[in-house]
């Protein structure tokens, strides 16, 4: 069987077996596409990926540029290995003939600079939105859902009305590797997002709807053709970054950084900051303890030069 078929039978694996989500299975297509792509043969094997050609395909990810002059990070570049190792695991746990995963290294990651508000610019932004307008109405209860949950813009565009419980001020949702998790909704947040859907002339079942663009499909009866989506929440948030004249460029995921920072530094739990952010590993929740530590903070003022 060629690579071609492998990389298809593959990508089904994580689908039906892994229960990898779409996301996460669109990315490794693309990544193993691309060594496909690279290996230019027209009936590739397994045979074909060889040591050294795998040293061959880091050097073209670590010189690749693509037709706007753009390099890929560090961190794109061991995704796309990463997808390879899959694969690779993959073939054996098969039977078949590969090289060992661990025959492809990955390249040394860089720092990662994690990009924050502290709360008095948090607030600043929260009140960016003109409450006014239909659409400030919703970005508001989006900026506020936000930071008050720690919500990946993903996990935010899929949120439905009836999955929200707002007398309990939580809901459940389902993140990164199909893990679920329990959310919760601060006062403030609940209140505009309770207000934001009674504002709502419409029954239909997504959280947050667009108000322009193209009309409804015909038929579309649940409006989810009107489902806002992660782009446009993106660019929303750029919009009322740019409004706030904030010195960071803050994202979706920024709210979602500053959420973690904001526990941290009231002295929340590290563990606790795990479950909520939906972090397989504690160690990926760690890359906040280095921004703020108020314990460590209390420390060196009370013994530093005394």
């Amino acid at each position: 069987m060629n690579l071609p078929q492998l990389v298809k039978n593959f990508l089904e694996y994580l689908e039906l077996e892994r229960n990898v989500s779409r996301l996460t299975i669109r990315n490794y297509k693309h990544y193993l596409e691309r060594f496909l792509s690279f290996l230019g043969d027209q009936s590739p094997s397994p045979a074909t990926i060889t040591p050294q050609k795998v040293r061959e395909y880091r050097l073209f990810l670590s010189r690749f540029v693509d037709e706007h002059d753009i390099s890929l990070k560090r961190v794109t570049q061991n995704y796309h290995l990463i997808a390879l190792r899959s694969f690779l695991k993959f073939l054996i746990k098969r039977g078949i003939k590969a090289i060992p995963p661990e025959m492809v290294e990955l390249g040394k990651a860089e720092s990662r600079s994690i990009k924050f508000l502290e709360r008095e610019g948090v607030e600043r932004l929260l009140n960016m939105p003109q409450i006014s307008t239909p659409e400030g109405f919703r970005d508001k209860a989006i900026l506020e859902l936000l930071f008050s949950t720690g919500l990946r813009v993903s996990e935010l565009t899929a949120l439905n009305r009836d999955q929200v419980n707002l007398d309990r001020k939580e809901f459940g949702v389902i993140g990164k590797s199909r893990r679920a998790r329990v959310v919760f909704l601060s006062d403030t947040a609940a209140e505009w997002l309770s207000r934001y859907l009674k504002s709502r002339d419409d029954d239909w079942k997504p959280m947050f709807i667009r108000y322009s663009g193209k009309t409804p499909d015909e038929g579309d009866k649940t409006g989810q053709s009107r489902r806002l989506t992660a782009r446009s929440v993106q660019r929303s948030v750029e919009k009322y970054v740019k409004k706030a004249r904030l010195p960071v460029k803050i994202t979706p995921h920024g709210l979602r950084h500053s959420f973690a920072t904001d526990l941290l530094s009231s002295g929340a739990d590290l563990r606790a900051i795990q479950e909520l952010l939906g972090h397989k590993n504690v160690s990926t929740t760690q890359i906040y303890t280095h921004i703020t530590n108020p314990q460590l903070r209390e420390i060196h003022q009370r013994f530093h030069r005394k």
